[in-house]
């Protein structure tokens, strides 16, 4: 069974304590930095013990993150990032993408098979 891109995990490797922090962080795309002062500031001044129980149970609920995605280059993980945060954003994000694509094929093919004579003696030139 492969392993889901679009769930949370812990990041053991980049965390500190449990890595729920870096999970987090990973999963939304926000510092890890920003979100441990947050969730301090949370457990600090609005949940007390709670945020401590949260911590701690997430901790242990939360499976590790996959060998498999430590290695992604970090395009990858700002793409993953965005389909987690918001799905509908990153299919039009695609798919304007590939449009771009056919557009700037179409307009390869366009040239290549235009009558261009200059065109015609490079490709002949380099065979």
């Amino acid at each position: 069974m492969s392993a889901r891109r679009t769930k949370y995990y812990l990041d053991k490797r980049n965390g500190k304590i449990m890595g729920v922090c870096s999970g987090i962080a990973d999963y939304t795309g926000v510092d890890v930095t920003l979100v441990r002062v947050a969730v301090a500031l949370l457990t600090i001044f609005a949940l007390n013990f709670v945020g401590v129980v949260a911590y701690v149970v997430i901790g242990l609920v939360a499976s590790d993150k996959p060998r498999q995605f430590y290695s992604e280059d970090r395009e990858d993980a700002k793409f993953w990032q965005g389909v987690r945060a918001k799905p509908s954003n990153s299919i039009r994000d695609v798919r304007a993408r590939f449009r771009d694509i056919d557009r700037r094929l179409a307009d390869v093919e366009t040239h290549v098979t235009s009558q261009n004579s200059q065109l015609a003696r490079e490709i002949e030139a380099l065979r």
